[in-house]
C-alpha cells in the first residue's frame, strides 16, 4: 500500500467544490483545508506507486482551480501506540 499527502495551493473561491471533486478520484481517502502555506491536503492510498503519477498528473493537477501542488509519499507509519512502544524503556 503508497501513502502520499498531497499538498494543494488553490483559488479560495473554489476551495469547497475542489474538496468535493478530490474526494471523488479513486484512491483520495481524505481531504482536509489547511492553514499555512497550503490550502488543501488530501490522502492518498493507493495499490502502486505507478498509480500515484496518473492519480497526481491525471487527476488532481487537472482539476480547475489548484495553482500548485507538492506531493509528500509516506516511507513507513507509525501510530500512537507504536510510538508507545518505540518510547518504552521499561521504567517503572
Amino acid at each position: 500500500m503508497v501513502t502520499a499527502f498531497i499538498l494543494m495551493k488553490v483559488e479560495r473561491p473554489r476551495l469547497k467544490s475542489l474538496a468535493e471533486e478530490l474526494l471523488a478520484i479513486d484512491g483520495v481517502a481524505e481531504v482536509y483545508s489547511v492553514a499555512g502555506p497550503y490550502d488543501l491536503v488530501a490522502i492518498v492510498r493507493l495499490r502502486e506507486h505507478e498509480m500515484l503519477n496518473d492519480l497526481v498528473t491525471e487527476g488532481v493537477a487537472a482539476l480547475e482551480g489548484i495553482d500548485d501542488t507538492e506531493t509528500l509519499i509516506a516511507f513507513r507509519s507509525f501510530s500512537k501506540k507504536d510510538l508507545g512502544l518505540m518510547w518504552d524503556i521499561g521504567v517503572d
